[in-house]
């Protein structure tokens, strides 16, 4: 029995009984020689190997160049029992696909198929990434038969290999859900699911960026963002008047918190803004003073005329604060 993925039977109990019989007898392992190819059929033969397991795959196409349709697929695989069973399976899934189709199959793919119950994993996390190999060797295949740089069928930058998830589609998700952990970004994307060499340094491969990385920067740009919008709404630009009672009460919070509040709070005191109402073309600015404020002389003099001058300057619009 193929077991040297086996740490223990705890671990093999983890694999999916469709994963263990292709280990141990894997259908479409094999070589498809010219002998084997018609004269008007073309012969693919690509290598891949992963430099984190060291496993290696190589992947015969036969294929039909009218059509471009794959008629045979075969494989060899050098490395463990999982690499066996997903590149029997990878296999499997390109026969009778066009290159463009087979393109499309990820080790995801590879991974579900391979699985005996549609929502329990057919291998563990930690050897998840042996069927990454699966997409690379795919991609090598059809840049040989294309004649083109293997590159070229990756135009964004992937950041998790067994889940075959994007910086652009991470950043985005985290931004439009407002996530906050990894945990998140795991449940929203499974970026960091499996192998969670992508989470952050110290796992089977080394990375350039780690999801630690990303929610870092994302969280960096949502809080600039944020600011950036509370000051735009706050400046108004001559559109004050447009704005629903919400966004004006918004937009006159604020100016109170960045402007006003700062020095009335080093001095023991605050304010607190009650109500926004329209009156003869004005808008006027109820207020309450909290603290020290309350029995300051300046309440109703300085002070008021200071934050009503802040407000008509930031929100170019005729405003009168009242004291309640």
């Amino acid at each position: 029995m193929a077991r040297d993925d086996l740490i223990g039977g705890a671990l093999w109990e983890e694999y999916s009984t469709e994963v263990q019989r292709r280990m141990n007898d894997p259908i479409n392992m094999g070589e498809i020689t010219e002998q084997d190819v018609a004269e008007n059929e073309k012969l693919v033969i690509a290598d891949f190997g992963a430099e984190s397991c060291g496993d290696a795959v190589r992947l015969y196409w036969r294929i039909d160049p009218e059509t471009d349709v794959i008629k045979e697929s075969k494989f060899k695989s050098f490395g463990c029992g999982t690499a066996i069973a997903s590149s029997d399976m990878m296999a499997e899934l390109c026969m009778d696909k066009t290159v463009d189709d087979a393109l499309k199959i990820t080790n995801i793919d590879v991974e579900k198929a391979l699985r005996d119950n549609p929502d329990i994993p057919a291998v563990p996390g930690q050897k998840m990434h042996c069927s990454v190999m699966a997409y690379d060797v795919i991609k090598k295949a059809a840049s040989m038969y294309k004649g083109v740089d293997m590159e070229s069928f990756e135009d964004e930058f992937i950041i998790c290999e067994c889940a075959r998830v994007t910086q652009d589609t991470i950043m985005e998700v985290i931004k439009l859900n407002k996530l906050s952990s990894i945990e998140e970004i795991v449940d929203y994307t499974k970026a960091g699911g499996f192998c969670k060499s992508c989470v952050k340094p110290g796992g089977h491969e080394a990375k350039d960026v780690y999801l630690v990385d990303l929610l870092a920067e994302a969280l960096e740009e949502m809080e600039a963002e944020d600011k950036s919008r509370k000051i735009i709404e706050a400046k108004g630009d001559g559109t004050f008047e447009s704005m629903g009672l919400v966004q004006k009460i918004k937009a006159v919070e604020a100016i109170l918190e960045e402007y006003i509040r700062p020095t009335l709070k080093a001095d023991g005191g605050d304010v607190e803004l009650l109500d926004i109402k329209e009156n003869e073309g004005k808008h006027e600015v109820l207020i309450r003073y909290q603290g020290e404020c309350m029995s300051c002389s300046m309440n109703t003099t300085t002070t008021l005329a200071g934050m009503e001058d802040m407000l008509n300057f930031k929100l170019k619009a005729p405003i009168k604060v009242i004291v309640s």
